[in-house]
């Protein structure tokens, strides 16, 4: 490891405190790594240039980002509350299992935590603090930890960043995160039941069940986009950046023609947004992609990879090792970051293990959704507090109890690879 990797990385970490966005503080240290070395400065624009380029399937997250902004802006959130009110709302803490549940199937359509607690999570905590039947702080909490299923269930940009940096298949591991899913949604609302109970929160008054067909009815085009973009892709008629401009059009055509509720002023601002925010997930990508090249320069993985065969670490001990680093890291940096600069240096690792891959980034991607609510960091509290104007101490206090379920999940996915392995191997994964 040479002085100038050293320098690199302390540039990074100065520039990142003193509070410089994640994506310019990669590309300064960069060239200044670049710069001591001797080497030609336009080397890090080729790098950023050649590996966006390269990467079609990057295409796929501004097109997924579209999609949520489009179904946030008109009425499909209110339809979805509407039948997962009548589904499970009659159940003890009922509107705590209908966030959950809410934010499960929110996620067939966004593939963003961000998305589901801005849109749905909003709403949701409205309906919970009204005539005081949920404390904010419990209802800032559990959609905080709800939305982070947001990422797991296909589609999912994070698991469209791993597919990058792995080299894995992107249908693969949208399969992998269905089951991890649905196990984080089981674990949240068996805490909620119990934290329901402890408070002493009075059951909602239940929807006729006669009420349940017309609001399906209602809610079926929403529900059918998960079905046609997971089957365009499994069934092989699309590539997953194709299933995601399907994506993206089918929600226009949801809220613009179907319901009528997104008029050319709102969807000039939904284009706006989308363009600001994919921006900036491009700038965090591409200047993370020139770090690697200097990370694989220095040769790091393969000096980490000796380092642990020389130590004869076991693959389980392996695996937690990095799971604690990476709920540590998550206090401190953004997931993007995580994926895309820290995962790539132990994937090198992973395979001289025999530690399947797939499995490695689904454990990945859910340990780096928990920091997404783990302070001080955690970019959902932060959304939470500037949507509602709920104070951070509240969220973080009512998050805790939920972020303990989520680590439980966490721990189960690790010691069973099966539950992420299933469904891939099912539709013809041989690892």
């Amino acid at each position: 490891m040479s002085i100038a990797f050293l320098i690199c990385l302390v540039a990074l970490f100065v520039l990142a405190g003193l509070g410089a966005p994640i994506g310019y503080s990669l590309l300064i240290s960069a060239i200044v790594y670049l710069a001591m070395m001797g080497a030609d400065l336009s080397l890090a624009a080729e790098q950023l240039i050649q590996s966006i380029y390269d990467g079609y399937i990057l295409l796929a997250v501004p097109l997924f980002i579209i999609a949520a902004n489009i179904m946030n802006a008109g009425t499909v959130s209110d339809r979805l509350l509407a039948f997962c009110v009548a589904l499970v709302g009659r159940f003890r803490g009922g509107l705590g299992h209908v966030n959950i549940v809410t934010s499960l199937i929110f996620a067939g359509m966004s593939g963003s935590a961000v998305a589901d607690a801005a849109g749905p999570g909003k709403i949701i905590i409205g309906m919970m603090t009204k005539d005081g039947r949920y404390s904010r702080s419990y209802a800032a909490g559990i959609t905080a930890a709800s939305a982070t299923i947001g990422p797991i269930i296909p589609p999912s940009i994070p698991m469209v960043m791993y597919a990058l940096i792995s080299d894995q298949s992107i249908g693969y591991l949208f399969l992998a995160g269905i089951v991890p899913g649905f196990l984080m949604a089981l674990m949240l609302m068996v805490m909620n039941y119990f934290m329901a109970a402890r408070h002493h929160i009075v059951q909602e008054a239940p929807v006729p069940l006669r009420e349940l067909p017309r609001l399906t009815f209602r809610a079926i085009p929403v529900l059918l986009m998960p079905v046609i973009l997971l089957g365009g892709i499994y069934g092989g008629a699309t590539t997953p950046t194709e299933a995601a401009s399907i994506a993206a059009l089918y929600a226009l055509i949801l809220a613009g023609l179907v319901y009528r509720a997104l008029k050319a002023k709102e969807l000039y601002r939904v284009f706006v947004d989308s363009a600001k925010q994919a921006a900036t997930v491009g700038i965090v990508i591409g200047c993370a992609l020139i770090f690697n090249y200097i990370v694989a320069s220095e040769r790091i993985p393969v000096l980490l990879q000796n380092w642990l065969s020389g130590m004869d670490v076991s693959p389980i001990v392996f695996l937690l090792a990095i799971n604690v680093m990476l709920l540590v890291l998550g206090c401190l940096l953004d997931a993007t970051t995580i994926i895309l600069v820290v995962l790539p240096l132990f994937i090198p690792t992973c395979k001289a293990l025999g530690i399947d891959l797939i499995h490695f980034g689904v454990v990945a991607v859910v340990n780096c959704m928990l920091g997404l609510v783990t302070p001080p960091y955690g970019i959902l509290l932060f959304v939470l507090n500037a949507v509602t104007g709920i104070s951070l101490r509240e969220i973080i206090t009512g998050v805790l109890p939920f972020l303990f379920a989520l680590l439980v999940a966490l721990g189960i996915l690790i010691f069973v690879p099966d539950l992420s392995l299933f469904l891939p191997r099912y539709f013809g994964y041989l690892g």
